[in-house]
């Protein structure tokens, strides 16, 4: 099974085009101060894998002023999350938020926001098998 990334802005559509594609999958979001390896614990053999609340989570890491660390650090654990689901023949799949074509925030926190989700999303893009992109409730592969 591959990771796949679902990408799209606020109420785009994202979550019914992962229920449509994956009715059987569970669902984990993340949690604020835990390292996104966590998830694997809600991995299952044969079941799709829905991690959300990337933006959110990306938040919790405001705090640190650790870039590359922190960069390194969900490479890493994306690949391992990879590396597992292929052990137990589960897709995993990440549903993103596109924060990045509104307006700039004038707050420098909010600014640092959009970096993160950025470095995030192209970080998971450069993993991912498929990615799609979600507008409208169409959805487009653009990988």
């Amino acid at each position: 099974m591959a990771m796949q990334l679902f990408i799209g802005g606020a109420c785009a559509g994202k979550r019914d085009a992962v229920t449509s594609r994956f009715p059987s999958a569970s669902w984990h979001r993340l949690e604020a101060g835990q390292p996104l390896i966590n998830s694997q614990q809600a991995l299952a053999t044969n079941t799709p894998l829905v991690i959300t609340g990337v933006l959110e989570w990306l938040g919790a890491l405001l705090e640190r002023d650790d870039n590359d660390a922190q960069r390194q650090q969900w490479q890493n654990d994306i690949t391992q999350l990879c590396q597992r689901a292929e052990g137990l023949n589960a897709a995993l799949i990440i549903i993103a938020s596109e924060v990045g074509r509104g307006v700039v925030p004038m707050q420098p926190e909010q600014r640092r926001l959009r970096d993160l989700n950025g470095w995030f999303t192209q970080d998971a893009t450069a993993q991912a098998d498929q990615v799609w992109y979600v507008r409208h409730g169409l959805v487009m592969a653009v990988k």
